[in-house]
């Protein structure tokens, strides 16, 4: 088994999330006590909020290149960046270290592709949404990707921030969330930001949802258990 470097804490509650599917993931596939092999380095998220806030994609890119190779130095084998923003800085994370960066793109398209899905409507704080590093990455695929309105978009980019990056699971804003995924117009939902998981499920959606938290877990299962 190839060893995991999760590159988190933006937030830790994705993380921690991540963390448990992973391990649970191993043991459904392997059985009895197995265990994902895993090394963990979690950033100050205010750190990168900052940067984020700031525009400042560069001085990000280089942060988190440097915990990229603190992984790398502690035997990691691939990294896995445990959030869909921060993958906007992910060539300079890839750049930084000699192991592969597995996207986080990579597995949501695949999985929308292989079930017959071209139009996807997309889901995630107001940079993933907003900004094209992630959509175009979809695109390329030849997937046909939308977002909410303005309004929408700055409740979701609300909710993430001030609520599930901090703990908080309010009803009120799963009955907001459910309403604007009544609104949209595709064949299916990207839950494209990693605490979505943690306030919405399938059952909550009119659409199909596509969460990349889980698929980002299974495609890096894959990588981790095949034989490479």
């Amino acid at each position: 088994m190839r060893v995991l470097g999760l590159l988190g804490g933006m937030s830790w509650e994705s993380t921690d999330y991540y963390y448990q599917r992973l391990n649970r993931g191993v043991r459904d596939r392997l059985g009895g006590l197995h265990s994902a092999h895993s090394v963990t380095y979690t950033v100050d998220f205010a750190e990168v909020e900052r940067m984020q806030v700031a525009g400042a994609w560069d001085e990000a890119g280089v942060f988190l290149g440097e915990c990229a190779r603190k992984l790398q130095s502690a035997g990691a084998e691939g990294l896995v960046l445990c959030t869909n923003t921060m993958h906007r800085v992910a060539g300079a994370i890839q750049d930084a270290v000699g192991i592969p960066l597995l996207h986080i793109a990579d597995g949501t398209a695949q999985a929308l592709l292989d079930d017959g899905v071209r139009e996807v409507a997309l889901l995630g704080t107001r940079y993933t949404m907003e900004q094209d590093f992630y959509r175009a990455r979809l695109e390329e695929r030849g997937l046909r990707v939308t977002v909410p309105d303005a309004a929408a978009r700055e409740t979701v980019h609300r909710v993430i921030f001030e609520e599930l990056c901090q703990g908080l699971v309010l009803e009120r804003s799963r009955e907001a969330y459910i309403s604007i995924l009544k609104g949209l117009r595709a064949e299916a939902v990207i839950f494209g930001c990693t605490e979505i998981g943690l306030l919405l499920d399938e059952s909550d959606s009119p659409l199909p949802v596509y969460d990349t938290t889980l698929l980002h877990v299974e495609a890096a299962l894959d990588w981790a258990l095949s034989e490479g």
